[in-house]
């Protein structure tokens, strides 16, 4: 579980986005960022143990800065209103697809994982494993314990190609999934599940749930 005084901080800050009141709340922020990082490491701890690829990493490899790279951006605010932690083989920067979880109050927090737009070279490979493997690939996204978790794997339009790539047929039995940039499933958490002392095994259920898609993915990515 996190502390109400992590969630509080994050929506002071969102009130607050500006150096001033950050460096007048710095005590605030290094308190929730330490609890942040001792949940993520728990999270490392407990699931590593399922996941070998994981299991040496420590919080620092896995958790974003909350400051914002605003060089090309309009909106100029200097930090985040969430901590994020991206849980993969070889870290955040990693190319491999891997678990995510996004303590955001407000009704924006989250849980789950995959591939988040992949480089060309990488999508390819991914979008040639599930053509190979689609039953596979189909049996993982529609088993019983996935779709209680997840639902379905995501499709918004921000990663959904209007037409099949070059080198597929409309008529592909996979072409709705051949069609994404991305290949990540996302399950809501609320406020109360973020403080709750279930939180750790909420994660945990859906990091296992997620495992063999991982472990799908990166198949195709090695």
């Amino acid at each position: 579980m996190l502390q109400a005084a992590t969630i509080k901080f994050l929506k002071d800050l969102k009130k607050n986005n500006h150096k001033e009141w950050f460096d007048a709340n710095r005590k605030q922020y290094d308190a929730a960022k330490e609890d942040f990082a001792g949940l993520i490491k728990k999270v490392i701890e407990m699931h590593g143990k399922k996941d070998e690829t994981i299991a040496s990493l420590q919080p620092k490899d896995c958790v974003f800065r909350i400051n914002r790279d605003i060089r090309f951006s309009k909106d100029k605010t200097p930090y985040k209103t969430n901590f994020g932690a991206s849980i993969n083989r070889g870290g955040k920067k990693s190319v491999f697809s891997g678990y995510y979880f996004h303590c955001e109050p407000g009704g924006e927090s989250f849980v789950g994982g995959g591939l988040w737009m992949p480089e060309p070279e990488d999508l390819k490979k991914v979008r040639q494993e599930i053509d190979y493997s689609f039953a596979e690939f189909k049996k993982i996204i529609t088993s019983k314990k996935f779709t209680g978790v997840y639902k379905e794997l995501y499709k918004g339009e921000d990663i959904l190609l209007s037409r099949e790539p070059k080198g597929y047929e409309k008529d592909n039995p996979a072409i709705e999934f051949i069609k994404l940039k991305a290949f990540i499933a996302m399950q809501p958490l609320t406020e109360a599940d973020l403080v709750s002392k279930d939180l750790l095994k909420k994660i945990g259920t859906a990091y296992e749930t997620l495992q063999p898609l991982i472990m799908f993915i990166n198949r195709a990515l090695e």
